[in-house]
């Protein structure tokens, strides 16, 4: 019995090492990120004329306000494409009362219900391109809103030639609904912070449909849009399109912010099943070992292993000290900057985390992944096909 308690602390021990190491790290990386990142003034130079390309999907919340602040650009020369595959989609009265507003702005707009493989963004995507006046394309979801020096910023680094693709980090604004706070949560204190920590370490392949600018003459270099038209994460297929030329993406250090609304738990985990279902089809390998990230649950799982061997207790605190330091470091230092009230969602960290375990595990058990209505059976290449 001894024994097994031994090897039973030692498990802990090294359950809140690795939540201790990761937290910590993790941590490192936002907080080298932010200090690179502090947001420079627009450059002088422009990399020319650009069209807004702006894929919608129904009135969802705050869109005008969202849409209006693309119009707003401080940019000599752009224009705006709007597309939906629906002539009766709410999103157009919208796009229409902007119109009114910008007179002299170009706004495209494109109706248009064909569809060019199973990714039905991408399809509207595809559909508007064709009314896209200028080179320098720069996409951006609908849920997104920025400030007026965003195209200044995001298209410069168009001006060097060896760079492809430039996408930036997003922070996540929940609506009122609790649920829409988890689900902010999920992006602010553990997707956009491991990427992050991906990015310290050199991985420079990260793409987000938040942002993605690009030449016209790359994305017809790798097959136009095309080529991503039935990936589930078709700004990750045209990340890795673009890096198969030999040319760079960057990670701009604009930070875009974007709406987060979830009506009901159920909504929360079939958006978190398909996000972790695509991370598993594109990463295998490593997904299994994604646990390791999740330091507040492993460091608890941890001192309580470790608990069992009293020779072990001062060092397990200590870890576990330092493990729900940092994650309590990480979830504040993700709300600087934000007019909300850094301990609103305080009390919710536990759940978050835990409820982030269980959507892994069951992330598992199968491909399938629900988007808009639609149930689609996604297979290792991250290819959807619709389910029978």
């Amino acid at each position: 019995m001894p024994l097994i308690h031994s090897l039973v602390a030692i498990v802990g021990l090294a359950s809140l090492a690795i939540a201790a190491g990761y937290a910590t790290v993790v941590l490192i990386a936002v907080v080298v990120w932010r200090l690179r990142a502090s947001r420079p003034a627009p450059p002088s130079a422009r990399a020319g004329p650009v069209t807004i390309l702006k894929p919608l999907c129904g009135a969802e919340p705050g869109l005008y306000e969202h849409l209006r602040s693309f119009c707003r650009q401080d940019y000599p020369e752009f224009q705006v494409v709007f597309g939906v595959s629906d002539s009766a989609d709410p999103a157009l009265a919208v796009v229409e009362r902007l119109s009114g507003e910008f007179p002299l702005l170009l706004i495209d707009v494109v109706v248009n219900p064909q569809q060019h493989g199973s990714n039905r963004k991408n399809s509207n995507l595809i559909n508007m391109l064709a009314r896209a006046r200028y080179d320098i394309l720069a996409r951006a979801d609908s849920d997104t809103w920025v400030g007026s020096d965003y195209l200044a910023i995001v298209t410069a680094p168009l001006l060097d030639q060896h760079v492809g693709l430039v996408t930036c980090l997003y922070r996540d604004v929940p609506t009122g609904r609790i649920w829409s706070h988890l689900g902010a949560m999920y992006i602010n204190d553990w997707y956009a912070p491991s990427v992050l920590l991906a990015w310290l370490f050199g991985h420079r392949g990260y793409a987000s449909g938040q942002t993605l600018c690009l030449r016209r003459d790359t994305l017809q270099a790798i097959g136009g849009l095309a080529a991503t038209a039935s990936h589930l994460a078709d700004d990750n297929r045209l990340g890795e399109l673009v890096r198969a030329l030999g040319l760079r993406i960057v990670l701009s250090p604009y930070e875009v912010q974007a709406q987060h609304d979830e009506p009901d738990l159920l909504s929360l985990t079939r958006h978190e099943l398909r996000w972790l279902r695509t991370i598993r089809a594109l990463r295998p390998r490593s997904f299994r070992f994604i646990f390791m990230s999740f330091s507040l649950p492993l460091a608890i799982i941890g001192i309580l292993l470790a608990s069992v061997e009293a020779p072990l207790s001062i060092t397990s605190r200590a870890l576990f000290g330092v493990a729900l330091t940092a994650r309590l470091a990480l979830h504040f230092i993700q709300r600087f900057g934000s007019d909300r009230p850094l301990l609103s969602d305080l009390w919710l960290l536990p759940a978050r985390d835990l409820l982030l375990c269980w959507v892994w595990c069951q992330s598992f058990f199968s491909s399938r992944v629900s988007w808009r209505g639609s149930e689609f059976d996604v297979d290792a290449q991250g290819v959807m096909r619709r389910s029978v």
